[in-house]
């Protein structure tokens, strides 16, 4: 288990922090993210090049991979950037695809596949969910038989995140010896990638429809059924995602704060009304509430026990929180927050999206019971 946790960045962090977010406000703006969420794949493909030559892409995968073996702890740190300017890049995605691929994949497929996610050449995403009530492990309907030329998967993968931009799916089905992930590319015959309407225009979503898709042997992963690596991998998109909604909260505070400061109502700034005032506060709680649990997460993704806990907890205090601060900005904000030329529903749908991608809270919650025994 893991000892001990420091939850103050070390002066690297904090230089990849500050870089970031440099890049961010420079490249991918809100208005710029607002209009792209009028796009039918908000993608921001300069901005998705860039983390490429800044090594963000890779950042957790290892060196020998073309990555530059970080861990966790600089993912969160990235992440939060990203979730604080809402940015549309498919790095949530790419991110459980390669932890998937270097999981359960032979040596072959990672060194052929993750440089080439790493260098940024290559979008890959994850495909195992098939309703809305799913957590991503349960047993496919999605089916992998023997072909004369190799595997050939039938059945529809749903919330698939940044399926419209996706080159690469990993793609969990049934097979004759358990459940296996498969390596599907998009131009394959055989594969219809429908975009599905969702709250969250930033993120774009979609369904994955097999239909009688052939691959070759050497597409499935490990060439043996690893559920293990599916767990491994949403967790790993659960724990950049709590970071990611600590960046959204973070930004909602800092909005509303600034307007407080500089409204007036009756002569006075509506900042210093005790019910703004309060709101403001029990935002703050939150959000410094749910970084610290965001951390813990990132910290101890690698430990097979505390993750159990530190996983379910990350998803369930970070999704109130921003849900929480994305709500409450809008209220300090009064009319203009109800507007479209106004970010604040950026933030919004965003919130409302996440508690729900990768599985609903309450199931993490449920998840969280049986962790602890309850």
């Amino acid at each position: 288990m893991v000892d001990t946790v420091s939850f103050i960045r070390t002066d690297e962090q904090v230089m990849l922090a500050d870089t970031m977010r440099e890049f961010l406000a420079s490249s991918a703006d809100l208005d710029r993210v607002r209009d792209a969420s009028l796009t039918a794949d908000a993608y921001f493909s300069d901005v998705w090049q860039g983390l490429a030559e800044m090594g963000i892409i890779g950042l957790a995968i290892d060196e020998q991979y073309g990555g530059a073996g970080y861990g966790f702890e600089e993912l969160a740190v990235v992440f939060e950037e990203l979730g604080a300017m809402v940015t549309p890049v498919p790095l949530l995605s790419s991110v459980m695809a390669s932890t998937a691929i270097a999981a359960a994949g032979s040596a072959a497929q990672k060194a052929d596949l993750l440089p080439r996610i790493a260098a940024g050449e290559c979008v890959a995403t994850m495909a195992v969910f098939e309703d809305a009530h799913d957590d991503g492990t349960a047993t496919p309907t999605v089916t992998a038989v023997v072909g004369d030329e190799g595997w050939v998967l039938t059945g529809t993968k749903r919330f698939v995140t940044d399926a419209p931009n996706a080159d690469l799916f990993v793609v969990s089905a049934l097979t004759h010896n358990g459940i296996g992930l498969f390596l599907v590319w998009r131009a394959l015959e055989g594969i219809d990638v429908r975009l599905v309407s969702s709250l969250d225009a930033t993120r774009p979503l979609g369904e994955v429809v097999l239909e009688g898709v052939t691959v070759p042997d050497d597409a499935y992963l490990g060439h043996a059924p690893d559920p293990k690596a599916i767990r491994r991998a949403l967790d790993a998109g659960v724990v950049a995602m709590a970071s990611e909604q600590v960046g959204g909260a973070r930004a909602c505070l800092e909005a509303s704060v600034d307007y407080a400061k500089t409204r007036y109502q009756f002569g006075r700034q509506i900042g210093s009304f005790q019910a703004v005032k309060h709101m403001c506060a029990d935002m703050l709680v939150a959000v410094e509430h749910a970084r610290s649990v965001a951390w813990h997460a990132a910290s101890t993704i690698d430990d097979p026990v505390e993750s159990q806990i530190s996983v379910p907890l990350a998803k369930s205090v970070c999704s109130d929180a921003f849900v929480k601060a994305a709500g409450d900005n809008i209220q300090i904000h009064g009319g203009i927050g109800f507007t479209w030329e106004h970010d604040a529903h950026l933030y919004f749908k965003r919130a409302k999206a996440d508690s729900l991608l990768l599985g609903s809270v309450d199931s993490y919650r449920d998840r969280l019971a049986d962790a602890l025994g309850m």
